[in-house]
């Protein structure tokens, strides 16, 4: 009775908020992609409403930034929060794949701002935050039931739970922006989200590691307290199982399995701990990385459905982003990129059509093309699925020729640090840099750990 007195005093507390009833764009999901394209388009002088089901700060994955990132937070403007956040500035990558070490630094390609690895909850709480600074009107514990996706005014249906109470209401816009994640929302109201057909189904599960050791960019391990000093990279390497990702954080350190998908299903959630926990101890490498370190209870986490593709990413006045509008696999650190990259596409697509309404469906048109060149060309290097998947080689070579160079020349060698992308060659030439990039090749050294 005590608590339930208590409980009902805070609510009391919490002052009444009313969502509006409309908007010129409304944004469901408030993750990097979300927050982005809200910020944008409230900078841009239009009405956004932001609505989370979450409560933010969240827990989520995929902290291992690439330094492609910067020129897309500087677009919002949040990139004076994320440097006076203090992210690990990270130097590269190694991995260890089927018995071969490979190294890449981002230096070698001519970037001077770092790579980050981040704590996503922080991450994502600070762009939500900047959204809402941009004139954003957001709002947490909002869960999205049901989406009519009308061609003039779409509309959505939610759950407002904040207080403790749920206010069940309706919102209408003049365009709608999916950033629900995995949960897909537009994606599978339309019945056009698809799980990929290929050798390389995944889940994942993670957890987190007190004091973990961690390798630096001169492929040696350090002790955690050097983080500071000794610049890290993301350390990735190869099993029977699938592959696993080693990323240090300021306080943490990330250990991630992304295991083949049949071998992962039949697991209980105490099988898939007890799973974890063993790789993590007697796989080479992770196991001396994580030999002083202790797991944090509680900390394990997993995500189903891990590879998945989307026919259509914009129609009629909706707009599907982020990993609303498909997802690869995170090995090249591309799913954040996505969220920004098809963020910044949606809000110019929409800030036009919203200034010109006659050319609206050519805007959708030309994002939908861009963002699914974005999408080919990330599968197409992670696993080698030209041809299949939602992927064609004619829009891998639209995307690369749209990159600037160092980019592309970073991601292409990247991708040969996997040995899993058959068409590695032809996407080279088709880039026309065969020549150059076999010098990058070359300076992937060969490592000894």
């Amino acid at each position: 009775m005590a608590s339930d007195h208590a409980a009902r005093s805070i609510r009391s507390q919490i002052p009444m908020r009313t969502i509006p009833a409309s908007c010129d764009v409304a944004v469901i999901g408030g993750g990097p992609a979300g927050s982005s394209a809200a910020a944008l388009l409230a900078r841009a002088g239009f009405e956004v409403v932001l609505l989370e089901r979450a409560r933010h700060p969240r827990p989520t994955v995929g902290e291992s930034l690439i330094p492609h990132f910067w020129k897309y937070t500087d677009l919002t403007g949040a990139t004076p929060l994320i440097e006076a956040e203090g992210f690990v500035a990270k130097a590269g990558g190694i991995t260890v794949w089927e018995g071969e070490i490979r190294r890449i630094s981002f230096a070698d390609f001519g970037f001077r701002r770092p790579a980050l690895h981040v704590e996503r909850d922080v991450f994502d709480h600070l762009l939500l935050r900047h959204a809402s600074d941009c004139g954003a009107r957001v709002f947490e514990e909002v869960s999205v039931t049901a989406v009519e996706p009308a061609a003039q005014s779409p509309r959505l249906h939610y759950q407002d739970r904040c207080g403790g109470e749920t206010v069940r209401g309706e919102l209408r816009c003049r365009y709608l922006i999916d950033a629900s994640g995995a949960s897909a929302l537009l994606a599978r109201h339309f019945k056009v989200r698809h799980l990929a057909r290929s050798r390389h189904q995944f889940l994942s599960f993670w957890g987190y590691f007190q004091d973990s050791r961690f390798v630096g960019a001169d492929g040696r391990g350090y002790p955690g307290d050097r983080l500071g000093a000794v610049r890290p990279v993301t350390f990735v390497r190869s099993y029977e199982d699938g592959w696993i990702w080693h990323i240090p954080l300021r306080r943490v350190t990330s250990v991630g399995l992304v295991v083949y998908r049949n071998r992962a299903l039949a697991m209980s959630g105490t099988e898939r701990q007890t799973y974890f926990l063993d790789t993590c101890a007697r796989v080479p490498y992770l196991r001396e990385l994580l030999a002083p370190a202790r797991f944090v209870e509680g900390s394990l986490s997993g995500r189903p459905d891990f590879s998945y593709y989307v026919d259509t990413v914009a129609r009629e006045n909706c707009y599907l982003i982020g990993d609303a509008g498909g997802f690869v696999d995170p090995i090249f650190s591309h799913g954040v990129l996505n969220a920004f990259y098809s963020a910044s596409l949606a809000a110019l697509a929409i800030g036009e059509s919203l200034r010109d309404p006659a050319r609206r469906d050519r805007h959708a048109q030309l994002c939908a093309r861009r963002i699914r060149q974005f999408y080919s060309f990330s599968r197409a290097l992670a696993l080698g699925d030209v041809g299949a998947n939602g992927v064609d080689l004619e829009s891998v070579k639209g995307f690369m020729r749209s990159v600037p160079r160092r980019e592309l020349e970073l991601m292409l060698a990247a991708s040969l640090l996997t040995r899993r992308t058959r068409h590695f060659r032809t996407l080279v030439a088709a880039a026309g840099l065969a020549a150059h990039i076999e010098s990058r090749i070359e300076a992937l050294a060969q490592l000894r750990l």
